[in-house]
C-alpha cells in the first residue's frame, strides 16, 4: 500500500440497497469491518440515507489479491428512525461512482451524527438486544 496514498476527501451518501451491496461485498471479500448483512437488511431504515465518512486505508499484506481499501465511518438510519455507528470497509472500485455529499453544511452535519450517535453494539445493548454477533 501506498501510505502516502491520501484518503478520499468527500463524505458518501447512500440508499439502504447500496448499503446491503456494499455490506455483501465485504463479506464476499473477506474484509474485516462490515456488520451482518441480515442485521442491516432486518435494522435499516429501507428508504433510508446512510453515510460514509472517510478513516483511513487499510491493507491485507497477508492477502495481497485483495486491493487496498478504505475503512469509513458509517452512520446507518434504522427503522425505527435512530442512527448509529458503525465500520465498513470498501474497495476503491465500490466507493468511487458512491454519490457524495455536495454541501460543507450537509458534511458538517454528518460529522455532528457520527459524533454523536451510538455505535451498532451501544444501541443493542440499549433496546435490550445484547452485544450478539454482528
Amino acid at each position: 500500500m501506498d501510505v502516502e496514498q491520501p484518503l478520499p476527501r468527500e463524505v458518501k451518501v447512500i440508499d439502504s440497497a447500496s448499503l446491503f451491496r456494499l455490506e455483501e461485498r465485504a463479506g464476499d471479500l473477506g474484509l474485516g469491518q462490515r456488520l451482518d448483512p441480515a442485521w442491516v437488511r432486518a435494522n435499516a431504515a429501507p428508504g433510508g440515507t446512510h453515510y460514509l465518512w472517510p478513516a483511513l486505508w487499510h491493507t491485507l499484506s497477508h492477502r495481497p489479491e485483495v486491493p487496498d481499501h478504505v475503512r469509513w465511518e458509517l452512520l446507518i438510519t434504522l427503522r425505527t428512525g435512530d442512527r448509529v455507528v458503525s465500520w465498513l470497509d470498501v474497495i476503491p472500485d465500490d466507493f468511487t461512482p458512491l454519490p457524495k455529499v455536495i454541501s460543507r453544511e450537509e458534511g458538517m452535519q454528518v460529522r455532528r451524527l457520527l459524533d454523536q450517535a451510538p455505535s451498532v453494539g451501544e444501541w443493542l445493548l440499549r433496546e435490550g438486544e445484547g452485544s450478539g454477533r454482528l
